[in-house]
């Protein structure tokens, strides 16, 4: 959460845009690649987004004190893995989705589900290790929907899979958000919105009574208008315009908004790279050369640890068997300095017999 100073809120208030606004957040974050991102907020029980040209206060803002806005992804990029930057990117998408899997708001298979949580634990807690990683610790997290039920976690073999670097090879914790991140993006309702709507049958060749659909807005090449109704025209020109109706006109300028946010990047991917843009690719190409030589120094110190702990066992278990020869040889010394001394007691009074 950031504050402003007291003497600056009002000036905010008063007289700032609503891309001051979000820029400010944007600063506070250290993010650059903001065109993903949009402020949100909800009004009469329906979810907007904040107009970055108009003043906040010209804007139909919930009348609260003070006003909450959320800051989200509003677009998704077509591979994460390609457009996804910086780091604090990816960690803004990493929350975002986990929370929309965790509230069931993306459909994901049982399976998948427990994939995506061991992904989720290691970008949280790093590499498993058994002496500062105790049996419970993941108790009391919320790792998957409450649909996905405790039998089913036991039945998949819940410990074996929170941890997959125990079995296989050291995982950073970026590494783990942007796999995560590669799985989730492959998942039917990833990166789509829904809106109600009231379809002409006529159009969709549907029967009356099927006339309730939902429009699914992902990223696509689009030409929009509306007057009253909305009315939705395909580039090719055989396809036919999609017209529709709903129950309030806000849904059509949301809808609006969206897709020409989509298309607009829709074509920013499809142009050269701003100068901006290749020295935040540099930046992140270096960055990602540190962290693979931290990475594979880490598996060289974490080897030599290793080799270091087994010899330290094994000179234990010499000196274990050292100690234990050494006891046994004391042991039979005594013995045979026992046996001795009886004998020669015997010698002494007469009573040696010879078998």
């Amino acid at each position: 959460m950031y504050s402003l100073p007291p003497p600056l809120q009002n000036i905010v208030v008063m007289k700032w845009k609503g891309k001051d606004l979000f820029d400010l957040v944007c600063r506070a974050l250290g993010l650059r690649e903001t065109w993903f991102f949009g402020l949100q907020y909800t009004i009469k029980g329906m979810y907007t987004w904040l107009k970055m040209d108009k003043k906040v206060l010209d804007q139909e803002i919930p009348k609260e004190d003070p006003v909450s806005f959320r800051f989200l992804a509003k677009f998704y990029p077509e591979k994460v893995e390609e457009e996804l930057l910086q780091e604090i990117t990816q960690h803004l998408f990493f929350l975002q989705v986990k929370k929309q899997i965790l509230d069931e708001e993306i459909y994901c298979s049982p399976e998948a589900t427990v994939l995506l949580a061991s992904y989720a634990v290691q970008a949280k807690y790093g590499d498993y290790d058994p002496n500062f990683h105790e049996p419970g610790f993941l108790a009391q997290e919320e790792l998957l929907p409450k649909r996905v039920s405790i039998s089913h976690k036991r039945k998949i073999g819940w410990n074996l899979l929170v941890f997959p670097s125990v079995i296989t090879v050291v995982l950073s914790r970026d590494e783990a958000k942007m796999n995560y991140l590669k799985i989730a993006q492959d998942l039917e309702m990833y990166g789509v919105n829904y809106f109600p709507i009231a379809v002409n049958s006529l159009i969709l060749n549907l029967q009356p009574s099927e006339g309730q659909c939902f429009l699914i807005l992902g990223a696509g090449d689009l030409e929009l208008g509306f007057i009253g109704s909305l009315t939705i025209k395909p580039l090719d020109k055989k396809a036919e315009v999609f017209k529709f109706f709903s129950s309030q006109l806000k849904v059509n300028k949301l809808i609006l908004q969206l897709c020409i946010g989509n298309h607009d990047l829709f074509m920013r991917r499809r142009k050269v790279d701003s100068i901006e843009i290749q020295q935040m690719k540099a930046q992140a190409r270096e960055e990602k050369h540190h962290s693979l030589s931290f990475q594979m120094e880490t598996q060289r110190l974490a080897r030599e640890k290793q080799l270091r702990e087994e010899a330290e066992r094994a000179k234990e278990e010499l000196e274990r068997r050292l100690f234990q020869m050494e006891d046994e040889a004391r042991q039979a010394n005594e013995a045979l300095v026992s046996i001795a001394v009886v004998c020669e007691c015997h010698l002494a009074l007469g009573e040696v017999k010879i078998y």
